[in-house]
């Protein structure tokens, strides 16, 4: 066995979670060479190798070791321990185990499938004290007896169910212990522990990839909580949901029956959404049900956590997962058609069903699962972490959200509720203490993807052409006087193209007219504020034109203070100025009047609308300068994705020359100071 050095993070899971770690690279020694999950493994290696000591851990690898080899049991294996069983009277054995109800002798039978037995005999008591076991089973260590007097019966069952282990934790005070140790990490500490308790490294994932790794931790905290993850093959979608928690239970192929999934009618069984906290349906394009309501009762479900079978209402909080692959890029997906494309044809187009997805997870920001991203480090063993997250599904941090933020008016009903239990669930992993207070900077982080997730599946709503979702741009600001900050998808956003979305405080696209030496550009000013006076141009070295462009709307600004921004005196205020070019035009010049607006934006905190861009030059007296080339400069802001065109209007004549189709794509605002263009760019 390798020795690994102990890092920092270690160092501070060993105190924190004393008898409750186990070192990652160990449970992957056991994976694919015995036919059991990974948290079946860690379940044994958490109780004979929970140290970090390396000598017990030797030991306990030993004992582990033995285990897996003599009671798990792999291919043509079965006829020599159902030997052993009537030569030695009982054996041990750790496998998937389920039952059923035997209504001809009225009497509950259970299931092996590593043994190939389906006729064991199992007390009731232990069903009814496990009544997954009927849904879909669980891992567990069983002793299993054989009776050579029942063998000589006439349809006699001689193997029995004398002790039933299941394979997770039974203790009641974890989640006191859980907040104890979370106290001694800081935020970004604990992200990466939790990382590293699922089996990954975080210090070879981006930090977009660990966001992700985080949503798909949510519906283990969260109850009811409805969520897609469409992606490339190889990225991990399901593993989460197949090898961490005996919580979760993976749908394989995605078909199932009503009865198995919510109630059985005939003896009043539960479903899986009432036995498990997830249900994960793996490859989504081939769900599908027994009956043809089953996607109706399943969308029924995902809006109110009940459904009626016969005369009950029956309730449940099981989360729906919903996995599977795009056969295409994102942007050809999104050129085709809109990212819901690979669901089932009676769920892809359904809009309602989109309405009850809580979050849209993108996949294609997911690492492929190479051996380097595994970890050898410390984490928590998986049933304790497992059975944490199982009892933080009651508790809720939404008071941090409510008193301190306000969503922006775009947000339905329905998106309000998405984004706050998709925030909830983050902040209930990253702060699982409610005692510990919750930073802004954690709570933005947490509410920024969860508008992002939600977006997602309104964007593909709008997509559709339904008229009730065209507004998607999402916003929220912190209580009291905050700035409105706006949330895209970054799938829909470029670099170097102007976005349907308004841009941060102080950001303003802007067109240079070009002369004659050069045509025109597009160029992005953005503008920072802080305490201070003064203006400072970040560019280094900026060419003479675009030095004169700002130096002149900083000027415009000072004199006509009053009538641009009210009472806010900039002189009160440090503008730092940086300038970007996105095209080969790079001198800057004449581009005055999206400068002042910048500078405008900065000083109110007011964003400007959202996909507008401007044009004009700018005199020290406030004079706008005439545009001369508005038809080459509006063809060119459709080319770079502008929707609104704010330009002067000694412009207008040029454009009557702009042909219809090019007309119908871009709104053209006409202006005839800078004072009325900021209060045209503003929207007010």
């Amino acid at each position: 066995m390798a020795d690994i050095e102990l890092d920092h993070l270690d160092q501070i899971a060993a105190s924190a979670f004393e008898g409750y770690i186990v070192r990652k690279d160990l449970a992957r020694r056991f994976k694919g060479r015995y036919p059991v999950p990974t948290y079946v493994g860690e379940f044994l290696l958490g109780r004979y190798c929970a140290t970090t000591n390396e000598e017990e851990i030797e030991e306990g690898l030993k004992i582990v070791e033995r285990q897996m080899r003599e009671r798990t049991v792999r291919a043509g294996e079965e006829e020599y321990h159902k030997s052993r069983a009537r030569e030695q009277g009982s054996i041990r054995i750790i496998d998937l185990v389920t039952a059923r109800l035997d209504a001809k002798t009225d009497s509950y039978v259970a299931t092996f499938p590593s043994l190939q037995l389906n006729n064991v005999r199992i007390a009731p008591r232990d069903v009814t004290d496990n009544e997954r076991l009927l849904t879909g089973g669980f891992y567990a260590e069983v002793k299993l007896s054989y009776d050579a007097s029942i063998a000589q019966e006439q349809n006699g069952r001689p193997f029995a169910v004398d002790g039933l282990r299941p394979i997770q934790l039974s203790k009641h005070d974890v989640l006191t212990d859980f907040c104890r140790g979370r106290r001694l990490f800081s935020s970004q500490e604990w992200r990466h522990f939790l990382i590293r308790s699922v089996g990954l490294e975080p210090a070879i994932l981006s930090d977009r990839a660990q966001d992700l790794m985080f949503l798909r931790m949510v519906p283990y905290v969260e109850r009811n909580y409805n969520m897609v993850e469409l992606g490339p093959r190889g990225t991990g979608k399901s593993h989460i949901y197949q090898q961490v928690s005996p919580y979760a239970h993976l749908v394989s192929g995605g078909k199932t029956t009503v009865a198995r999934m919510f109630v059985n009618l005939a003896n009043g069984q539960r479903g899986l959404v009432c036995l498990y906290d997830v249900v994960c349906f793996d490859e989504v394009s081939g769900v599908t049900f027994d009956q043809k309501d089953g996607v109706n009762i399943m969308k029924g479900y995902m809006e109110s956590g009940e459904f009626s079978r016969g005369r009950d209402n029956i309730r449940a909080d099981g989360c729906i997962v919903l996995v599977g692959n795009f056969e295409v890029d994102v942007e050809h997906q999104q050129r085709i058609g809109h990212l819901f494309g690979p669901l089932p044809a009676e769920m892809q187009n359904d809009t309602a069903f989109m309405d009850r997805i809580h979050a849209y997870l993108p996949g294609w920001d997911a690492p492929k699962m190479e051996p380097d991203l595994y970890t050898d480090h410390f984490g928590m063993v998986s049933d304790f972490l497992s059975e944490c997250w199982s009892r933080l599904r009651i508790h809720s941090r939404m008071d941090a959200l409510e008193s301190s933020v306000d969503l922006g008016p775009a947000l339905s009903g329905r998106d309000q509720q998405a984004v706050r239990k998709t925030t909830n669930g983050l902040l209930k992993l990253l702060y699982p203490d409610p005692d510990m207070e919750i930073s802004d900077e954690d709570l933005e982080w947490a509410l920024r993807l969860a508008l992002e997730c939600r977006r997602r599946v309104k964007e593909q709503q709008k997509r559709i052409g339904a008229a009730e979702f065209r507004n998607t741009m999402f916003s929220y600001r912190f209580l009291p006087d905050g700035v409105e900050q706006f949330v895209a998808t970054p799938e829909l956003q470029s670099a170097d193209l102007i976005g349907g979305d308004p841009l941060p405080v102080g950001h303003v696209w802007g067109f240079s007219p070009g002369g004659t030496e050069e045509g025109p550009g597009l160029y992005r000013i953005e503008v920072s504020e802080t305490p201070g006076s003064g203006m400072r141009l970040a560019n280094v070295s900026p060419p003479g034109p675009l030095r004169e462009s700002v130096n002149t709307a900083y000027q415009n600004l000072i004199a006509r203070s009053r009538e641009l921004v009210g009472d806010r005196d900039p002189r009160q205020h440090e503008l730092h100025v940086q300038v970007r070019a996105l095209d080969a035009v790079r001198s800057g010049a004449r581009v005055g009047v999206p400068t002042l607006l910048a500078f405008c934006s900065a000083v109110l905190g007011k964003s400007l609308r959202g996909g507008l861009a401007v044009i004009g030059g700018l005199s020290v007296g406030g004079t706008v300068e005439p545009v001369y080339n508005a038809l080459v400069i509006a063809e060119l802001a459709i080319e770079k994705g502008a929707q609104v065109l704010l330009l002067p209007v000694a412009a207008r004549r040029q454009l009557n020359d702009l042909s219809d189709d090019l007309a119908a794509k871009l709104n053209i605002i006409y202006y005839t100071d800078a004072r009325d263009a900021l209060f045209k760019g503003l929207g007010d």
